[in-house]
């Protein structure tokens, strides 16, 4: 497709409309500095392909996390703006395409986030009982996508692959104990098959060594803090090796230091719990192996020793020595990539959309094209917390406000507010039919003494919205 290079047009536009496709933490922040930017000037139409907003805050933060949830707030302020509207249920390159924005829009965002796992590229990844991290969160948050799935929890022992925050998040689910679980928002299905589970182990596995692990240190005190799990670690491998050591001698950090102080104190710890959480380091798994019935049996690891590359990073290098760690389950948490949108420009190296400072570009290092930017984790690649995606995208709307005042916007013929609605055919759910959603869940959970009961699907969804409350 022939994408068009930026044109100017000598005219000062009294109304600007935009399209955020995406309704996570970075399409509310940049709806946000829009509404702070232009006041009146700007229409904001949202779309959602799940019937509810919020990307990740609802459907990717742990359950225990209510603290985090509560951002939420701050969105619906945005959206209680009367020139903001969402269309939940509307799914880009289904419902609606890049033409249909472009001949309705002034400026389109794409803001849909990092929405499946990197893959580890090793035998035996896809055998059965071998799941992505991004599923089983997923599936315990009640994501349309992945609640109907199915886990089997009675074996005794679980690997993690990864040693980042959503890897400890998979971890601490697989360790709560049912009084812990019920004072989370966690979908009752989930609730229900957990506390039932047969799991009393859980291994999570780390590349490089405890200086260099992903997870934040107030993540690894959750671990430390659980009812009936006991954060442990092996006595060789939570020792630095020597060219951390002569890292933070020559740069001293803080952070790491309590991360090592923490990982070691884990490694004295004597068992007193019914379950363990395990953390390993200096190793990388190289196959999961399928026992006899075609599950997983065990997931063969290589030790690594550390190196010294050359941008001065300490690196995993693999050294002979391998081992075999018996398992029943395996979750794959090795980072998360973008998927193509179509008709937009996609790099398929780096899993984002090409852009210079939210500005969409018809290639990567190419052009910019008019009117398209983008923001957050399908822009930068999934990195960073919530709060990231303000600053990334105030940068974006930073680009778009210059494109403005430069006359650099589409010229859309079709800019009614009516248009979008007549071509939705109205099958869509609006935010106040979501807050109404919302009420209903936080209703459900009042009674149980929870934060919320969530709704477990379109249907459920649906019978709320046809009641009068």
């Amino acid at each position: 497709m022939k994408y068009c290079i930026y044109t100017s047009h000598a005219m000062s536009l009294e109304t600007i409309k935009v399209a955020i496709v995406g309704s996570g933490p970075a399409a509310f922040y940049a709806a946000d500095h829009l509404q702070k930017k232009l006041g009146d000037r700007v229409f904001i139409d949202m779309f959602e392909k799940l019937p509810t907003p919020h990307g990740l805050v609802r459907s990717g933060v742990a359950p225990d996390h209510q603290k985090i949830k509560s951002v939420a707030r701050v969105y619906d302020k945005i959206a209680s703006n009367p020139q903001f509207r969402f269309f939940g249920l509307v799914e880009f390159g289904k419902h609606l395409i890049l033409e249909d924005l472009r001949s309705r829009y002034h400026q389109i965002v794409f803001a849909t986030g990092a929405q499946t796992d990197r893959k580890m590229g090793i035998p035996g990844e896809g055998i059965i009982g071998s799941h992505t991290a991004t599923e089983f969160v997923g599936w315990y948050n009640a994501h349309p996508d992945h609640m109907g799935l199915g886990f089997d929890f009675s074996g005794k022992r679980v690997v993690i692959v990864g040693v980042g925050n959503v890897a400890v998040d998979v971890a601490r689910i697989l360790s709560l104990t049912r009084s812990e679980m019920e004072k989370t928002d966690i979908a009752d299905y989930a609730l229900e098959e957990l506390a039932k589970s047969g799991i009393r182990e859980i291994h999570m596995l780390g590349r490089r060594g405890p200086a260099q692990a992903a997870f934040t240190n107030p993540e690894l005190r959750e671990l430390e803090n659980l009812e009936d799990a006991d954060l442990l670690t092996l006595a060789d491998e939570a020792e630095p090796d020597s060219l951390t050591l002569e890292e933070l001698e020559r740069k001293p950090n803080r952070t790491a230091q309590t991360k090592i102080e923490l990982i070691k104190k884990a490694s004295e710890r004597v068992p007193s719990k019914s379950k363990k959480v395990v953390i390993r380091f200096l190793v990388s798994p190289i196959e999961i192996i399928a026992g006899e019935d075609n599950r997983v049996k065990s997931v063969k690891v290589v030790k690594n020793r550390l190196y010294k590359s050359d941008d001065g990073s300490l690196r995993p290098k693999p050294t002979d020595e391998t081992e075999e760690i018996p398992t029943d389950l395996v979750f794959r948490s090795v980072g998360y990539r973008g998927i193509p949108l179509r008709d937009v420009p996609f790099d398929d190296s780096s899993g984002v959309i090409p852009s210079e400072k939210g500005r969409v570009l018809d290639k990567t290092g190419g052009n910019p094209i008019a009117g398209l930017y983008t923001t957050g984790w399908i822009k930068r690649g999934p990195t960073g917390v919530i709060g990231t995606n303000k600053a990334d995208s105030g940068e974006t709307v930073s680009c778009m406000i210059e494109d403005i005042e430069r006359g650099n916007t589409l010229r859309p013929e079709l800019a009614s507010d009516e248009s979008i609605k007549e071509l939705l055919e109205e099958k869509h759910i609006s935010y106040n039919e979501w807050l109404r959603v919302d009420w209903f869940e936080k209703k459900e959970g009042e009674k149980k003494g929870r934060p919320r009961v969530k709704v477990s699907g379109l249907e459920e969804i649906l019978e709320i919205l046809q009641k009068k409350h």
